[in-house]
């Protein structure tokens, strides 16, 4: 289908703007943030809880033990993100997107307030109970918020919306190594107000998004509120006439008109989707295993070897969130005249580029002086180059291969994908790093380039199409008959607009697939 020329010159309104970074700002952003977090206050967490278990028991706490406590605080954040991400389709029916990200503000103030008071009651209980529950607020975010994104956003610029859910995850990690700096919050006495700093963010989502629409295709699809999603579309887009969109989506109601909301398991068993699905899965996959998460592991260690002061290291660290802020803002600024396909591509190709580059140079490392320099150049330019197009996109993707019906489903997956395997590199990595040393990047090399080869085969560039138009880029190779232009046509002219502008259902169409 064609773009429209008047729609793709027509300016971004202010009311899509505010929903796309408010809507970021409470969901996206405190995932970002719980991600550097931890970092800055580690020591002083583990001390806090070495002193609490003496206090506690009268003894000092085993390494072992020691050990374990930590692991769990880190990598509960993960356990509790696959719940969410298990919980969000139910959430999503009931509560619509906007609801859902309001709710789920809910979660982290509570999480805040645990984390916070945690010192002071003496209770590192509640600092893992906390970090359990902001990890069930970014596993229900990172699916509420792009599939929100997706639906409120014409096609000619949903890629570029849909990047303010990587940006702010970007910017969530930055301002967490910033404020974890040693003359900020980063302090043994501070550190406590580094967890308070979450509630800031949800607050503001809580006092601004309820003033920004709904979905407008959650409330004409799912809700039948024609008028409310009429007047949604008119606010998003700045214009009264919205006929149009309200046809496309009236056609994309009428592809669906006999089936419900798609359950996971009824998404699992549909061959009408089953190579979207894979496609998802194997993208989302390759998002958490392509070996970002492992870059941190090394990056203190080569700036030692570079020479640098040990106090000047986390100021230097802050490049590395720097770097990804601005390769995200842009790819967001390119991606509707580049496109998705081949973003994806480039980033995984030069993440395996660079991977390579950085084994060589770290096997140099103790007989070349200035490899070091080398080294860090290689991990700056591996985060450039997932952020171009690996570190948003997939999220964009997920909402934009299936229809409405299974779309929640979908997200559903993706987030238990993405949940599992963020846990299985936590836990696998520091194994795979002692047996493999500086060798361990070519695991994720092999993982870079057969995620470029599979996309390369099998993904369809989906900028500028309908969903009805990318589901039908599938039928081939999903081996289901596609519907004949006449067929779209007659889709199309089944909902006129009356003399009030409003879409009346003149006709009823079967679909056969």
């Amino acid at each position: 289908m064609e773009a429209n020329p008047s729609a793709a010159c027509r300016p971004i309104t202010a009311c899509l703007l505010g929903a796309a970074f408010f809507g970021s700002l409470g969901s996206s952003f405190i995932y970002g943030y719980n991600l550097s977090v931890v970092n800055a206050p580690a020591l002083y967490i583990k001390a806090f809880y070495n002193t609490t278990w003496n206090e506690r028991y009268g003894q000092l706490l085993a390494v072992e033990t020691a050990t374990l406590l930590w692991s769990v605080t880190v990598s509960i954040f993960s356990i509790g993100g696959l719940l969410g991400a298990l919980s969000v389709s139910i959430i999503l029916k009931v509560l619509g997107r906007k609801g859902t990200l309001l709710l789920n503000n809910s979660l982290a103030l509570i999480a805040a307030l645990l984390l916070t008071l945690g010192e002071r009651a003496k209770s590192f209980e509640m600092l893992i109970i906390g970090r359990l529950i902001i990890g069930v607020d970014s596993g229900i975010a990172l699916s509420a918020l792009p599939m929100y994104l997706g639906e409120i956003t014409p096609r000619h610029i949903r890629g570029s919306i849909g990047q303010f859910n990587s940006i702010l995850i970007c910017l969530g990690v930055f301002t967490g190594q910033v404020l974890g700096l040693p003359e900020l919050l980063g302090q043994e006495s501070r550190w406590g107000y580094l967890f308070a700093f979450l509630a800031l963010p949800a607050l503001l989502q809580l006092c601004v998004l309820p003033f920004f629409p709904e979905s407008p295709r959650y409330l004409l699809i799912e809700r039948k509120d024609e008028a409310r999603a009429e007047k949604a579309f008119q606010r998003f887009l700045g214009k009264k006439d919205v006929s149009q969109e309200l046809q496309e989506v009236h056609a994309e109601a009428r592809a669906q008109e006999n089936q419900q909301t798609a359950s996971m398991l009824q998404l699992l068993r549909s061959p009408a989707v089953r190579w979207q699905l894979i496609t998802i899965i194997t993208t989302m996959a390759c998002y958490q295993l392509c070996g970002l998460n492992a870059i941190w592991y090394y990056t203190s260690g080569i700036l030692r070897e570079a020479g640098f002061a040990e106090n000047l290291l986390p100021y230097i660290t802050l490049s590395t969130g720097g770097i990804e802020t601005l390769a995200a803002i842009t790819s967001g600024l390119v991606i509707e005249r580049i496109g998705r396909k081949p973003l994806l591509i480039f980033g995984f190709s030069a993440m395996a580029v660079f991977f390579s580059l950085l084994t060589v140079f770290l096997n140099f490392q103790d007989s070349v002086s200035w490899m070091p320099y080398l080294s860090f150049i290689c991990i700056l330019a591996v985060i450039a180059s997932f952020c171009s197009g690996p570190g948003g996109i997939p999220f964009i993707l997920t909402g934009e291969l299936f229809e409405q019906s299974y779309r929640p489903a979908a997200f559903m997956i993706a987030g238990i994908v993405n949940w599992l395997c963020n846990f299985a590199v936590g836990l696998l990595f520091p194994i795979i790093q002692e047996k493999l040393q500086s060798f361990t990047f070519l695991v994720f090399v092999v993982v870079c380039v057969l995620g470029s080869i599979y996309l390369y085969v099998v993904l369809p560039e989906t900028k500028n199409k309908t969903f009805i138009d990318i589901s039908q880029s599938f039928a081939k190779i999903n081996k289901i008959p596609v519907p004949s232009p006449g067929c779209e046509m007659e889709m199309v002219l089944s909902c006129k607009p009356d003399i009030n502008g409003k879409v009346q259902d003149l006709t009823k169409m079967e679909i056969s697939l």
